[in-house]
């Protein structure tokens, strides 16, 4: 398979890009918070799949929901941009939607957030973040990142001003 950059985009982009593909499973499996008391969790550290493990045993579909949004969006979102980077499909057809799909990715990061301020504000137990918080949420930026200089890349070949935001 031959490497065709879209564009202008320099070739780190497109590797840069393949370095998430190896990132985010070390990122699912990162501790995000450490905790005392943690009433829907089992254990004191949450991570992405034993977030999704303990869920499907209480609540089945929002383990699914968590699942899309924090596996299944981010990974096939590179999975998808590494195919436009490597000419396997057009990103013209496909770039605005990798967008989206990646700004879904941040819901998890959201959703934690929020449970951690509940938890917190109740005053029981004990919560704090994890390395593993930051690690995903900067991949997920990334992926953003990476998304926008494509498109960026792909809409200065074509002589179009750069997508609005």
């Amino acid at each position: 398979m031959k490497f065709r950059p879209i564009g202008s985009a320099p070739p780190w982009l497109a590797f840069a890009n393949l370095a998430l593909l190896a990132l985010y499973p070390v990122a699912w499996a990162a501790p995000l918070a450490h905790a005392g008391v943690l009433p829907f969790f089992s254990g004191s550290e949450l991570t992405i799949l034993g977030g999704v493990r303990d869920l499907w045993s209480s609540d089945p579909i929002l383990a699914v929901i968590v699942a899309l949004f924090a596996i299944v969006a981010p990974y096939l979102k590179a999975l998808a941009l590494a195919a436009i980077h490597f000419g396997v499909i057009s990103g013209r057809r496909w770039l605005g939607l990798l967008e989206q799909l990646a700004r879904f990715a941040m819901a998890d990061v959201f959703l934690l957030a929020l449970y951690i301020i509940a938890v917190k504000g109740v005053g029981v137990g004990y919560i704090s973040t994890a390395w593993g918080l930051w690690f995903f949420t900067g991949l997920v930026i990334a992926s953003l990142a990476i998304a926008g200089l494509t498109r960026l890349s792909s809409h200065t070949e074509q002589g179009l001003p750069a997508a609005p935001r």
